[in-house]
């Protein structure tokens, strides 16, 4: 198999993640299933058929916001990184990451058909990441009724969207940049307002100059939120990678998929733009692996 490397939400802005997730509320956080034509049937292959090792294999980013893509051992009927319960296909492939928080040490463990237990440690390396002190105390005050009563919909929407599974395989690629240009907001840098921590960037701003450039999708998926105007993200995509795996994108110009659809490893899929509360016309991808933020540059490697 070719492992090849391949690169809930802020009430102010889900381009940054707070110190704890927010609470989403019961009544309208409904997830609803994509309606989108099933993928074809995979020809019989001699790998399906062929027993697996006694033990896992994997390959990836072993860092924090990083992530692995790998294969259980033979027999096994559930496996887990850490307490996270890990889906695999029938070959035994899956697809697992890393917080940016992630603690540097962690274990994948399987548990076998004939009961017994195969466990793998894994060392996860600390990053040293872009962080600015502030001689200023932070605004004080809270997220208002009235901005709460339009937010809180669009986070349902989006909490709903990542829960979505649409077997989509673009997990497996080597992904690809949506667009080149300036990095202008590096993922995992944050802010001390004397001593205070605020919320790290949870992706990566990727700045063409001008709004209308085309950028396009980073590896196969399928579309499980394309929102027209969010009262933050303006224009949001988010695709559906498959494994848990997605990508989103903020403040578009314009859109070019709607929710369903299949788009497949460069086709173009939307416009940058400066839509909802952002200074400027810029791309902003994050990607995300269940609730883990992860960093899209370990998934593409350095901008050509």
């Amino acid at each position: 198999m070719n492992f090849a490397k391949v690169a809930p939400l802020l009430l102010l802005t889900t381009a940054c993640v707070p110190a704890a997730e927010p609470q989403f509320s019961g009544s309208t956080a409904v997830v609803q299933p994509v309606r989108v034509s099933p993928p074809p049937s995979p020809s019989p292959t001699v790998e399906a058929a062929q027993p697996r090792p006694a033990a896992f294999s994997f390959a990836g980013e072993l860092e924090q916001g990083g992530w692995i893509r790998g294969t259980v051992p033979g027999g096994t009927v559930e496996a887990l990184l850490g307490a996270e319960r890990l889906a695999f296909d029938a070959q035994g492939r899956f697809f697992a990451a890393f917080d940016r928080d992630a603690s540097p040490a962690t274990k994948l463990t399987a548990r076998l058909a004939d009961g017994r237990t195969i466990a793998s440690p894994l060392a996860i390396a600390p990053r040293d990441w872009e962080i600015e002190h502030v001689n200023i105390a932070r605004t004080p005050g809270g997220v208002s009724a009235a901005l709460m009563k339009i937010r809180q919909p669009e986070l349902d929407a989006i909490w709903n969207a990542r829960l979505k599974e649409t077997g989509a395989q673009g997990w497996r690629q080597s992904f690809i940049w949506p667009v080149t240009g300036r990095i202008s907001g590096r993922f995992g840098s944050q802010r001390i307002y004397r001593g205070e921590p605020g919320s790290y960037h949870s992706g990566i701003d990727i700045t063409t100059g001008t709004s209308g450039t085309p950028y396009v999708a980073p590896a196969d998926g399928v579309v499980v939120l394309a929102a027209d105007d969010f009262s933050l993200e303006g224009k949001l995509l988010i695709i559906d990678h498959g494994q848990g795996l997605n990508s989103a994108f903020l403040h578009s110009s314009r859109l070019y998929v709607k929710e369903g659809d299949r788009v497949t490893q460069g086709q173009h899929v939307g416009d940058i733009g400066s839509s909802g509360r952002a200074t400027g016309p810029h791309l902003h991808w994050s990607l995300k692996w269940r609730n883990a933020r992860l960093d899209p540059l370990l998934f593409t490697g350095p901008m050509h």
